[in-house]
């Protein structure tokens, strides 16, 4: 399935707009996670976690979404949006939101 952030896809046209599709996926990083991300924060580095988190929780939420836009019939989603969010007051729970436009190509 193409996936795109743009609107359409050069040389396809798009014969029928199917709709919105979503996909979500929430990561909770553990205190471990925490002390030595604040750690490599206060020396500097990266926090290689962290980003771990996040790019199973991208791959999650875009599969969620590829899969509802497969049920649907679609052939393609455009217009893909990613969000990342924190949720909670020690921001320790992180969200992946991933949305777009199923169509089908020609």
């Amino acid at each position: 399935m193409l996936v795109t952030t743009t609107p359409n896809i050069e040389g396809k046209k798009i014969i029928k707009y199917i709709g919105l599709v979503h996909g979500e996926a929430i990561i909770g990083a553990n205190f471990v996670k925490d002390f030595f991300a604040g750690v490599r924060d206060i020396v500097g580095g990266r926090a290689g976690a962290y980003e771990q988190g996040l790019r199973e929780a991208k791959s999650i939420a875009i599969r969620e979404m590829i899969d509802q836009a497969q049920r649907l019939g679609a052939t393609a989603i455009v217009g893909v949006d990613l969000d990342y969010q924190t949720i909670g007051n020690t921001n320790t729970i992180l969200m992946v939101s991933a949305n777009g436009t199923a169509v089908v190509l020609e």
